[in-house]
């Protein structure tokens, strides 16, 4: 059976302390970890052009400088209408995204705008739904 979700890129340094990813909501996204910023670009060309890699967004998760976040927005098709957001490793996030018109926008996002966001998104467990599953894991 094929995953008819669309897809979350999320690229990102295995090495560092992950973010909690919800993978278990089944009408949300289906997250796919891509290691390397260099990747991006393809990835997200090949959602454009092909009808079987529906990308709905693209997470740039404390990976690679302000510089190359640019380059590679820089480089997005003008086809791609999905949201692209860089988060640093402070928590603060710029989010692009398609506007009414032609182009994209850029905003600033705060903590608090990026967790709103996340969770909306069904990306990450609420702050509720985590600590709940935490208190079951220390009674089992």
């Amino acid at each position: 059976m094929t995953d008819r979700r669309r897809i979350t890129l999320i690229a990102r340094d295995p090495r560092k302390v992950q973010r909690d990813w919800d993978f278990t909501n089944p009408a949300g996204n289906r997250i796919v970890f891509v290691d390397s910023l260099a990747f991006l670009p393809y990835a997200v060309d090949r959602a454009v052009r092909e009808a079987d890699c529906d990308v709905e967004r693209v997470v740039v998760d404390n990976i690679g400088t302000a510089v190359q976040f640019l380059e590679f927005l820089s480089a997005v098709p003008i086809e791609f209408s999905g949201d692209i957001l860089h988060i640093n490793a402070e928590g603060k996030a710029f989010l692009s995204s398609t506007g009414r018109g032609d182009g994209r926008h850029l905003y600033n996002l705060t903590r608090d705008d990026l967790a709103f966001y996340l969770q909306t998104n069904n990306l990450t467990w609420p702050e509720a739904s985590k600590n709940e599953r935490e208190a079951q894991m220390a009674t089992a």
